[in-house]
């Protein structure tokens, strides 16, 4: 059975990136080999440790910058997490100096905001009700 290990996020700084996503998001580092330039640098959540990576990719392609600015441009944001309570993430990350795009938002079905990587991404937080 095919099954998901990895997923990218594509960002301008790897350095910067770790400590956005493990400093303020609370993700942990996971692997981190370099590899020339770059580094295969991963990190999980601490609620599934064994997961899902999520790879720190450099976005030093240019299709893979274009990419991102028209996003962050439109709005659009790539990437979503899911947390249980977006209004109490929302609070605990404005704390750490996260900026949101987007409020907690009431949908119906499901509660989300948005926020700034500091990488070049705009990233969904987003809470199934039900």
């Amino acid at each position: 059975m095919i099954r998901i290990s990895h997923t990218s996020v594509l960002v301008d700084d790897q350095a910067k990136a770790l400590e956005f996503y493990t400093g303020k998001l609370g993700f942990t580092k996971r692997t981190d080999v370099p590899v020339g330039e770059a580094r295969w640098l991963t990190v999980v959540s601490p609620a599934a440790p064994d997961g899902v990576e999520l790879l720190l990719e450099p976005d030093g392609h240019p299709a893979a910058r274009a990419f991102k600015e028209a996003l962050v441009a439109d709005g659009i944001p790539w990437t979503q997490f899911a947390v249980d309570d977006v209004a109490a993430e929302v609070e605990r990350l404005q704390g750490l100096g996260v900026e949101f795009v987007q409020e907690a938002t009431d949908l119906g079905p499901v509660v989300v905001a948005v926020l700034d990587d500091t990488c070049g991404n705009l990233v969904q937080l987003a809470q199934l009700k039900g």
